[in-house]
C-alpha cells in the first residue's frame, strides 16, 4: 500500500481549516486508517473543530477494546467525539456553531470501509472512471435527490456550500457507511470540497492517472485546484492499496 495525505490553505483563504490523517499500520482494531475534516466556525473554531475531530477519533480507536466489530468502533468514536465537540461549542463563545465534515476508511485486505458526514467525499477511481463513493450531505444534492433543482444550475452554484449534517452541529450525528470490495488499479481519494468545486472529476481523474508517485498526483490535484481559483482549504487523502513500492 502507498498513499500520501496533504493539505493547502488555497488562494482565498488566511486560515486552513482541513485537517488530515494517514497510515496504514494498526490502530487499535483496524487494520490502518485514513481521515479527512474539513471545520466551519468563525475565528479559529473550524480549525479547532477539524483538528479536534480527527485526534480525537485517532485516541478513541486506538483507546477502545480490540473486539469490538470494526464498523461499531467507528460509529461509537464518531459519536463520542461528536457529543465532546458540541459541548464545548456550547462552553466557549469562541468556538460556538463551530463543525466539521468528516471522512472516515480503512482497508481489510480487498474490502474498504468509508464513512462520511458532510460534503467532503471519498472516491474510487479505476481506469477510465471515476465513481463517487460517499453521498453528500448538503442541499443541493437534497434539492437533487427530490428532482427540485439541476446540477450546475445559478441556484445550485449559489447553494452548494450549504451542508445539512455536520460534526458537532447537534447533539447527535449519524454517519453513513459504504462497503465495497476493491481490485487491482484501484485508487481511493477523500477529499474536502476546496478539490471537488474547483477540479471536475474528469481532471481528477486523469491526474490520478498519470504515470507518477502517489505525492506528485496529489501535488498536481492541489495545483489544478489553486490554478482554477483556489476558493477555498484543499485536502486529499490519496490511497494505492495494491502498489508494493515505498514512495518517500
Amino acid at each position: 500500500m502507498v498513499f500520501f495525505a496533504k493539505t493547502d490553505k488555497g488562494r482565498k483563504r488566511r486560515m486552513n481549516q482541513d485537517y488530515v490523517f494517514a497510515t496504514d499500520q494498526a490502530i487499535g482494531a483496524l487494520p490502518n486508517l485514513f481521515l479527512l475534516a474539513d471545520g466551519m466556525g468563525g475565528h479559529k473554531a473550524g480549525d479547532y473543530a477539524s483538528r479536534f475531530a480527527v485526534e480525537e477519533l485517532k485516541k478513541y480507536i486506538a483507546d477502545a477494546p480490540k473486539d469490538l466489530p470494526c464498523i461499531q468502533l467507528i460509529q461509537d468514536a464518531i459519536r463520542d467525539v461528536n457529543e465532546r465537540l458540541y459541548e464545548l461549542s456550547m462552553e466557549d463563545e469562541n468556538l460556538n456553531g463551530m463543525g466539521t465534515t468528516l471522512v472516515t476508511a480503512f482497508l481489510d485486505g480487498s474490502n474498504l470501509t468509508v464513512s462520511n458526514i458532510g460534503d467532503s467525499r471519498a472516491y474510487l477511481v479505476h481506469g477510465n472512471s471515476i465513481r463517487q463513493i460517499t453521498r453528500d450531505h448538503s442541499y443541493v444534492e437534497e434539492m437533487i435527490r427530490r428532482g427540485l433543482m439541476r446540477r450546475g444550475s445559478k441556484e445550485y452554484l449559489n447553494s452548494r456550500n450549504i451542508i445539512t449534517r455536520a460534526v458537532g452541529i447537534e447533539p447527535k450525528v449519524t454517519a453513513d457507511f459504504f462497503e465495497i470490495e476493491l481490485s487491482e488499479g484501484d485508487y481511493l481519494l477523500l477529499c474536502s470540497d476546496g478539490l471537488t468545486n474547483m477540479v471536475d472529476n474528469e481532471s481528477i481523474r486523469n491526474i490520478i492517472r498519470e504515470r507518477s508517485s502517489v505525492l506528485e498526483k496529489v501535488q498536481a490535484l492541489i495545483d489544478m485546484a489553486n490554478i482554477n481559483g483556489g476558493k477555498d482549504n484543499i485536502g486529499i487523502v490519496l490511497v494505492d492499496p495494491y502498489r508494493e513500492e515505498v514512495e518517500s
